[in-house]
Order: structure tokens, then C-alpha cells, then sequence
């Protein structure tokens, strides 16, 4: 395998992903990056964002609504994804660790990790309802 050549727009990309929490969109990626890069395309965000999944270095998280969310963060842990405004956040809570091993008894194969997403609705758009109805 040969080594991938060092790409200071990948980098950039990275960097963002490892310094935020808020689970960004590719489109979201372009957005910040292109004021570093003002020449990057979206198809080079969308390229280097899927080299850096395929390499581990970040998370990529499929979600409900089709654009999937990343995050620089690979430390196993789960998201919650909220069904009404679209966020995404990180669960504060400890990785079930025997979830491999209780999957690995009911599948011919082996199981080696897995990604839990929670979905609901968030604090936020829960008050705005409660605000709502109140009114």
C-alpha cells in the first residue's frame, strides 16, 4: 500500500472535525473550510471526508434525513439524532462492551464493533412544544 500524499485541505478538514461537537454535514464541512480554501469544491470535501471514514481517522453517521453527519471523535461512543430540528449529539454514557459478544452468539461470523444512534426529540425543540401548547 502506498502512502497517501499529505493534502492541507484534508488536514483543515480533519482539524475542524476533531475541534467541534456539532456532527456537521458535508455541506456544513465545505461551508467552514472554504474560508480557509476559498478554491475547495464540495466534491473535494465529499472525497476527502469519505478517504478520512475509510481510513478510521472520523466517524461517518448515516441519519434519517439523508445527509450523513461526521465526526472526529472515534473514540467508540453513541449519538442521538433528534427527529424534529435535526441535531446530532453525543450520548454521555459508557459503550455497552457485551453488545459484540451477545451479537457474536446469534451470527454465523464476527461481530468486531458496532454504532448505536438514539432518536427522538431534544431539550430544545421538547420546551418549544411545551411553550407552544401553553400559549
Amino acid at each position: 500500500m502506498t502512502a497517501l500524499k499529505y493534502s492541507r485541505q484534508r488536514e483543515s478538514i480533519k482539524d475542524y472535525l476533531m475541534h467541534t461537537n456539532a456532527h456537521p454535514t458535508a455541506d456544513m464541512v465545505y461551508l467552514h473550510v472554504k474560508e480557509q480554501f476559498p478554491n475547495i469544491s464540495l466534491g473535494t470535501v465529499y472525497r476527502n471526508l469519505n478517504l478520512l471514514s475509510d481510513m478510521g481517522e472520523i466517524i461517518k453517521i448515516p441519519t434519517p434525513d439523508g445527509a450523513d453527519r461526521f465526526d472526529g471523535r472515534t473514540v467508540p461512543h453513541y449519538h442521538f439524532f433528534c427527529t424534529e430540528c435535526g441535531c446530532m449529539k453525543d450520548m454521555n454514557m459508557e459503550c455497552i462492551r457485551q453488545i459484540n459478544q451477545i451479537a457474536n452468539e446469534s451470527f454465523d461470523g464476527i461481530i468486531e464493533s458496532h454504532s448505536i444512534t438514539f432518536y427522538g426529540k431534544c431539550n430544545r425543540c421538547l420546551h418549544s412544544h411545551s411553550e407552544a401548547a401553553a400559549m
